[in-house]
Formats: structure tokens, C-alpha cells, sequence
């Protein structure tokens, strides 16, 4: 635009919804725009225009009819919204040339019309917006600049603007919703750029046409006031899609970050990061608006475990190269070279600079993942290359989805700066006792518990005790096991032990399918077996009861770290931080002297924590009084933990000294072929002396690997 100076155009709109400082906040659609042009040379202005606009739902509040004096039968009648801005345009481009002007800007009572309300519905529409409503002019701030002492911008309304500057309010008779509010910022624009105030028009605000990728480096500050979390998007979602749904909002450069789960996959969440505060909060209130057809869940977020921020100069060579599409391939062969990859992608999707354009994903070691990040020049090219989704490359089929900047960061340093089995520990070792299973939790066949599904994820013990209502007196004391997903989020589900099987049931026919919040939830009755094997990690649904994965005999490792009894640990010791029970030592068989129990507590990636990962994925609990202390058997491990030892005396009183629980050798064998079982491992190392107990396997199919451990007594060679 040449100039922001020659005209302003005073410009007002309203919803199907709420209106005020809640507009937008409820996706409700536009269905009233009014408009004025004043002149800022000559101090004149034009003719007041309104139009209706008629919504794809004819649908309105009765805030927004008694407010707006509207009805469906007028707004029926009424124009679409691309036939009412092609409208605008006309108007203001005839009335600009009639004044011999060629310029103009947007003067708005608050940003919330243009960014929150008619920027993601021409979004959600794919209609293109005239350049004009990308650049525009806050009244309030242009007033606060002009009177500081008039109060905060946030607090500043037209009556207040207008008495401050004592002028005198419309009469009744011309207070009609749109055409009041324009009138009184053509007033008080005209007041200020007169004498005394001498005003001129300069807080210029701008809208972002689109999304600016970049790498953030590590020594980049980040203000935890300007992030927020998105939650519940589709998987295949892009950070162009985020962007979309944001659309209005000035998310900073590269600042829309995918979270990934332990495997390096997104898990549906994302941070964004804006420009600054004012625009973070703007983007709070999209809270529950809808991306497609789910809802998304916008939350405050300082930080995330599952984001890892800073750049290698690999990737900051690789995304050197701006406005480029990216593409992010998986489950590639392991031999797979970039001329294998390129000429996959074929001629109509040429990859930028070839092979530069490629970026491997690797281990530090060296050894490829079968991921990689490929550039694209154009959304063309990029389109071609994803109708290879799930496209044969050598005997493999190749996934293939959008991906950002961020998460090339994310995935390149997640591989990159962790090994995949660490070393074991030191030999310091401290006494640290760990409950296994509290005695209190007998399980049995007896229907006394209730399964509550559905729930809120920000569902506390406060609301589901309110929920139950009369029947909380019937829970058993620390009877309440709120339930968490592999992330260690809310799952949404949550057990109850009541006193009797009578009272379950009296629950489970009263409470189900009652509202909690703004959602329902279904009440069943369980026995306590049942709610022990789902707080394990197995799966209670219609299909009946799945056990979890150390029910199943192919999975189950072969011994456990035995623990106290439960009479020796003191009531502090029941709510001691969780901890990782990993196997124990093979006991020598003639031995004079028991040796201590010893429980190692790993590193982040001690191959007995790997092997829990990947195998025993069970439901992470929640303890928060007044629930219980957690009822697994094992749970996950702490970063930083080290190799702990139960010591327990001797029969003659003395304490045994620690000593190291593994011996012989860990061997991993990688690349097996998917369908080798147990005999074959066996018969591959036929000849070698070991112990079938010692023989364990952990599968890990995502990354397109398997893998075996197996713990010998003793190697002859290898």
C-alpha cells in the first residue's frame, strides 16, 4: 500500500455469536459489516454503508439477536460473505476516487474483528481477503498514544474514549448496533487529529499473509508468555495447518513446533510460539474451536520434555534453504542411498539441489533410521511426491507426510545427541526401599469397583468426588485410580473401589452416562482383578478383558527384583517416588550366605529400561491424594536414577556389601526378519552355552528393526 495516510475507513462487524470482547470466541460466522471513509486531509467523510451478510448456518444466539436486532428472515435474504467484501471493495475504491485519493487503511474499535473473527472464516471458506484487511489501525491505541493518562488500552471503551474527550453520546433513536459504534469512532478520529491534539495515525498493525519457516538456534530466547499448547490434532497435520488455524495471529519465525512420543512420532500436540503476549492470548480463546472436524484444545505452555529446541549446523545447513516445501520419509532400507531415494520420487517431484536436498536421519553411531527429510521448490512438487505414499521402495513401502522445520530439529537431535543403550552405572549404590504391590490392594472377582469412561482430561479428584455425589461416602478410603496414556496425560478413564458389589452397582445405575463438565461419562461396574490388570497396562473394552504385557508368557521377562515386606516399610516409604524394578541377579545355587536383593535403578536408556519401553507399556498411573499410592508392579524410571541396593543383614547381623547383579554378556542382535520366532533365535546360537532363562526378547517395530537380548552365562566366541 503507498500510503497509510490519505483515508481511513472506520470499520465494524458483528456475529452470529458473541460480540464485544468475546468476538470470534465462538466460531459463530459474521452476519453484519458496516463501514465509513473520513478523510484525514480535509477532515470530511463519506457515506455510512451497511450490509448483512448471510451465514452458512442460519443459526443465531439470542445475545446476538438482542444485540444486533437481527432475525434468520433478513440474513436469509442477505448476500453471502465474498459477494458483501466484493461489495466493500466497490464502494470504497468509488468513494476513494470521487475524493481524488488512492490510498486507505482499516480503522478498527479493537483488533478482534479483523484477526479473531474475519480472518479464520475466510480461512475455513478459502477466500482470498483483500490486501487492505492485512495492515489496519486500533482506534484504542491510537487514542491511548494521544491521551496516556485516559487508562490501559485493554480498558478503554468508545463511551469511555468519547467522555474522556467530552463528547456527547448519540441519541437513542441512532444507537443501532454497527452504526453507532462507526459513527462514535468517526467522532472521535475527527476529535483527535484536530486541535489540541494534533493526532497522527501511526500504529500501524499487520496480519501475516503466511507462515515463516526457520530453524531456532539454541541461544535464541524464548518468552514462556508468548507459547501455548495445542492439543488433539490430526496426525498428518503440518505446521501450515496450525498456521491456518491461527490464521489472524502473527506466529513467530519457525515457531510451530510438533511433539513427538519416545518413538520419534507426532503425538497429536504441538507449541506455538507468537510474536508476543497480546497475540498468545488472542490465540487462547480459539480454545475448542474446530481444525476439520475435531476440536482442539488450546492450553498456556511455558515447556515441553517431548520438544527438544536448538539446532545442529547440519540441519541449520539443510534448512538454510527458505520458502522450501518439506516432506518427511519413513521407513526406508536401511542400504537405501540418496540416488535410490531420488529415483523413487521420479522426475515430476525433483528434489531441490538433488541430493543436498536430502537429509538422513542417523544414530550417532552412523547406522541409518529409515527416516529421512527431503526439500521441495514448489507445493506442487511436493503434492506429486506425496501421492507415493505408501509406495514400494525396494520391499519396503514408504510413508510419506508433511513435515516442518521444527520437527527436523526435533527428530535430527532426539537421534542424534542420545545413545541407544547406554552403559550400566557405577557401582555407588544407597538403600532405598520400593513397594511393589501395597497389601491393601487384594484383587479378586468381587464386582466392588466402578470404571468411570469419558472423563475430562482436566478432570480433578475435586470434580469426580462432586460427580458421585451422594455416593462418595461409599468409596473406600484412597479408593479413587485416576488412569494416564503413554504420555503420561489424563486418558480419560478412571477406577473407584466402593465398599460393597451393592453400592458399585447402585453407582454404575445412577451415574451413568450423568454430565461432568461439558461431557458425559459412562460408569461401569469391575471387579478389582479388572482394574488392577488396566492399571497394568491390559485393556478392558466391550471385547472383553486383554491382560497386560507381562500376563503374556512371550513377553514376560524371566525374574524380577524381589522387594521388602510389607511390614518393614514405614507409611512414608508407600509414597516414595516410583521407581524401575529391572531383573535381578540369578542366585548361585549353593550358596552359605543368601546375597542381598539388589533392584538396579538404570539410566535414561539402560537396556533393562529399553526393554520396559518397548514391551510392558503400561498405563502410568496418577497418585495425587487422595488416591492411592500407584498399584504397579513397575513404573517408570526417573532420569538420573542409579543402581540402588535393598541391603538386608545376615542371619549373624552383619549387612552384605553391594555387588554388581549381572554377569556374562548383553548381546544385541539386530535386523532380524519380522517373522523369526523364538526356535530360530535358539538355533541360530546353537553350540553357545546359555541358560533359557536368560533368554529374552524385545521387539520394537516402528523403527523397522527387531531386536533380541540374551544374557549368556558364558560365550565360547562370537
Amino acid at each position: 500500500m503507498a500510503s497509510h495516510s490519505d483515508t481511513l475507513v472506520v470499520f465494524f462487524g458483528a456475529t452470529a455469536g458473541a460480540n464485544g470482547g468475546k468476538l470470534g470466541s465462538d466460531e459463530r460466522e459474521i452476519i453484519l459489516l458496516v463501514w465509513q471513509i473520513v478523510d484525514l486531509h480535509e477532515k470530511k467523510v463519506g457515506k455510512l454503508q451497511r450490509r448483512l451478510v448471510k451465514p452458512d448456518s442460519l443459526e443465531l444466539t439470542d445475545q446476538s439477536k438482542e444485540e444486533t436486532g437481527l432475525s434468520v428472515e433478513e440474513l436469509y435474504k442477505a448476500e453471502p460473505l465474498d459477494k458483501v467484501l466484493q461489495q466493500f471493495q466497490q464502494s470504497v475504491s468509488a468513494e476513494l476516487k470521487a475524493l481524488g485519493r488512492s490510498s486507505y487503511t482499516l480503522c478498527v474499535d479493537g483488533p478482534l474483528i479483523i484477526r479473531q473473527a474475519l480472518h479464520p472464516e475466510a480461512s475455513k471458506k478459502n477466500l482470498v481477503l483483500p490486501e487492505c484487511f492485512y495492515s489496519f489501525v486500533d482506534v484504542r491505541k491510537e487514542f491511548h498514544k494521544c491521551c496516556p493518562n485516559a487508562g490501559q488500552v485493554q480498558d478503554l471503551t468508545l463511551h469511555s474514549m468519547l467522555e474522556y474527550v467530552c463528547i456527547p453520546e448519540l441519541p437513542l433513536s441512532e444507537q443501532v448496533m454497527g452504526l453507532k459504534e462507526v459513527r462514535c469512532m468517526v467522532q472521535l478520529s475527527l476529535h483527535i487529529l484536530a486541535e489540541p491534539y494534533n493526532h497522527k495515525f501511526s500504529c500501524f498493525e499487520a496480519v501475516k499473509y503466511k507462515l515463516e519457516s526457520g530453524a531456532c538456534s539454541k541461544t535464541e530466547p524464548v518468552d514462556s508468555e508468548t507459547v501455548i499448547r495445542a492439543r488433539g490434532l490430526p496426525w498428518q497435520s503440518s505446521d501450515q495447518d496450525i498456521s491456518r488455524f491461527f490464521k489472524g495471529l502473527n506466529i513467530a519465525k519457525g515457531g510451530v513446533a510438533l511433539c513427538l512420543n519416545a518413538q520419534g512420532r507426532r503425538n497429536g500436540e504441538a507449541l506455538v510460539r507468537f510474536i508476543n503476549q497480546e497475540h498468545r492470548d488472542l490465540a487462547l480463546e480459539r480454545h475448542k474451536h474446530h481444525m476439520g472436524s475435531r476440536y482442539i484444545e488450546v492450553t498456556n505452555s511455558v515447556s515441553s520434555p517431548s520438544v527438544t529446541v536448538g539446532t545442529s549446523n547440519e540441519v541449520a545447513q539443510f534448512l538454510s534453504k527458505e520458502n522450501q516445501v518439506i516432506i518427511r520419509m519413513r521407513g526406508l532400507p536401511f542400504t537405501a542411498s540418496p540416488q535410490d531415494v531420488l529415483t523413487f520420487l521420479g522426475a515430476d517431484s525433483p528434489v531441490t539441489d538433488a541430493s543436498d536436498g536430502l537429509l538422513f536421519v542417523k544414530y550417532p553411531d552412523g547406522r541409518p533410521t529409515g527416516d529421512a527429510f527431503v526439500l521441495f521448490s514448489c507445493e506442487e512438487y511436493a503434492l506429486n511426491a506425496l501421492k507415493k505414499h505408501k509406495q514400494i521402495l525396494g520391499k519396503r513401502y514408504i510413508e510419506l507426510f508433511r513435515s516442518t522445520a521444527a520437527e527436523v530439529q526435533q527428530v535430527l537431535n532426539r537421534y542424534m545427541s542420545t545413545p541407544l543403550i547406554s552403559t550400566l552405572p557405577s557401582s555407588s549404590m544407597v538403600p532405598m526401599p520400593v513397594l511393589a504391590t501395597p497389601p491393601y490392594l487384594a484383587t479378586g472377582s468381587t464386582r466392588d469397583c466402578v470404571r468411570l469412561r469419558g472423563l475430562p482430561y482436566t478432570a480433578a479428584i475435586e470434580d469426580i468426588l462432586e460427580f458421585m455425589g451422594e455416593h462418595t461416602i461409599d468409596i473406600k478410603p484412597h479408593g479413587v485410580h485416576m488412569v494416564l496414556n503413554q504420555q503420561g496425560r489424563p486418558s480419560g478413564d478412571a477406577f473407584i473401589q466402593m465398599r460393597s458389589a451393592d453400592r458399585a452397582f447402585m453407582v454404575a445405575q445412577k451415574c451413568h452416562k450423568k454430565m461432568m463438565k461439558d461431557r458425559y461419562v459412562e460408569v461401569f461396574q469391575c471387579s478389582t482383578e479388572e482394574m488392577s490388570f488396566v492399571l497394568m497396562g491390559g485393556t478392558l473394552n466391550r471385547s472383553g478383558l486383554s491382560p497386560p504385557p507381562c500376563k503374556l508368557p512371550c513377553l514376560a521377562p524371566p525374574a524380577y527384583a524381589a522387594f521388602p515386606s510389607p511390614a518393614m516399610l514405614s507409611e512414608a516409604a508407600l509414597y516414595q517416588p516410583p521407581l524401575l524394578a529391572t531383573p535381578r541377579t540369578p542366585q548361585p545355587p549353593h550358596s552359605p550366605h543368601p546375597t542381598p536383593t539388589l533392584a538396579y535403578y538404570p539410566p535414561q536408556h539402560h537396556p533393562a529400561q529399553l526393554y520396559m519401553n518397548m514391551n510392558m507399556n503400561y498405563t502410568a498411573y496418577y497418585p495425587s491424594p487422595p488416591v492411592s499410592p500407584s498399584t504397579m508392579s513397575y513404573f517408570a524410571s526417573p532420569p538420573g536414577s542409579v543402581a540402588l541396593a535393598a541391603q538386608q543383614p545376615h542371619a549373624q547381623g552383619h549387612v552384605a556389601s553391594p555387588m554388581m547383579p549381572q554377569h556374562g554378556a548383553l548381546v544385541r542382535m539386530q535386523g532380524l526378519p519380522y517373522n523369526a520366532g523364538v526356535k530360530d533365535i535358539l538355533s541360530f546360537f546353537q553350540g553357545y552355552q546359555y541358560s533359557p532363562e536368560d533368554y529374552s526378547s524385545m521387539v520394537q517395530m516402528s523403527q523397522g528393526q527387531t531386536r533380541s537380548l540374551i544374557q549368556p552365562k558364558e560365550w565360547l566366541c562370537l
